[in-house]
């Protein structure tokens, strides 16, 4: 007869349960498909850090570093970039073409900020890999600092994690930088990319 006082508790939760589910339900109904429309009309507009991204389109060189290993002289190279702005203004393309790691490299980026989220979102492939690798992330009050996280698998079953800091200086110099750690190491500073505006 143990199963009497059980089955009385789990009566008087349900009981005391219902009305706050029955509240809920009714702040679900849905949005006035009007609204909606305006609501995403709005969202797909581009704003402030997308106009900041048109002002970069046109032709860059670079100057690289790579660090290695903590405490070595960086490997340092020069390149080129191309930008451009994508879908009437919504995101802000990069082809990027020079040297890692010794070898000729290449790689397209696509950067954006996302209205809704209220985050900075990139997506990077190269010629190093077959996957995307994926960052998002908050900018500056002045929207010039932008500081994105990501991580990615490596061979091993161990994961990198890595902080980039883009500085845009102005429409005419910009900086990346990217910091990197495996599993639980010490974050080290890997890369640097000075982006000039060719005249």
């Amino acid at each position: 007869m143990q199963l009497r006082p059980l089955a009385v508790t789990t009566l008087c939760i349900m009981l005391t349960v219902a009305p706050v589910f029955a509240k809920e339900k009714k702040h679900e109904k849905a949005m006035d498909p009007q609204a909606m429309m305006e609501v995403w009309k709005k969202l797909a507009t581009p704003g402030e850090p997308h106009k900041l991204f048109a002002s970069l389109a046109g032709s860059w060189t670079t100057q690289t570093k790579e660090w290695m290993e903590p405490g070595k002289l960086p490997m340092e190279t020069t390149g080129t970039a191309e930008m451009k702005m994508l879908l009437d203004g919504r995101f802000l393309f990069q082809e990027y073409g020079g040297q890692m790691m010794g070898q000729p490299f290449s790689g397209v980026g696509i950067d954006g900020y996302d209205n809704l989220t209220k985050k900075y979102v990139t997506a990077w492939i190269d010629t190093m890999g077959t996957g995307i690798f994926l960052m998002e992330g908050t900018a500056s009050a002045d929207g010039k600092t932008i500081t994105l996280k990501g991580s990615h698998p490596e061979p091993g079953g161990v994961k990198m994690s890595h902080r980039a800091v883009w500085t845009i200086r102005d429409a005419n110099n910009q900086i990346f930088e990217m910091y990197g750690s495996h599993g639980h190491s010490k974050e080290m500073k890997m890369l640097e990319i000075v982006y000039t505006r060719q005249q």
